[in-house]
């Protein structure tokens, strides 16, 4: 995949910029992935955290958004939280909305909507992956078909 066609290494400056393109896709390819996986993993504990001591509250939604909603909830022991950096799992939210939250009760602003969880986290990084990789191909693909192409003309230029 990094030296080309054949797998023959170019010493030329074409082949070595275009070998370093091939590096540079890669490791954004990799660093996108590693990205997409460590999002489902983050979800993935966050559940654990609030599964291990949980609490469930009835709560607001004071603003909803596709990313990020900010909620109101009370707590057993009236203390009432509006979580900095929102709901987890936001998605299908209405501004006034009254929803059921679960929440680590000892860290009442790590919060999720009541039924949600990581597998909802799985197919927009599955996406995210599937995308980053066709991108990355037809990139890869492409530098493939422009290394040939000067090795076609390199070969027939005369000496």
């Amino acid at each position: 995949m990094i030296h080309g066609p054949g797998g023959q290494v170019s010493h030329t400056r074409a082949g070595r910029v275009i070998r370093g393109a091939r590096v540079a896709i890669l490791v954004i390819a990799a660093a996108v992935t590693l990205q997409a996986v460590l999002l489902v993993a983050g979800a993935w504990r966050n559940d654990r955290q609030i599964e291990a001591n949980m609490g469930v509250a009835a709560a607001e939604v004071l603003n909803a958004g596709p990313r990020r909603s900010t909620i109101a909830f009370v707590t057993p022991d009236r203390v009432t939280y509006r979580p900095e950096l929102g709901v987890l799992y936001p998605s299908e939210l209405e501004n006034g909305m009254r929803i059921y939250v679960e929440y680590d009760r000892d860290d009442p602003n790590l919060v999720r909507v009541q039924n949600r969880n990581a597998r909802l986290a799985i197919i927009p990084a599955g996406s995210v992956v599937l995308a980053d990789w066709l991108v990355a191909g037809t990139l890869l693909i492409g530098l493939a078909v422009l290394e040939k192409t000067l090795d076609r003309r390199r070969a027939a230029a005369p000496e």
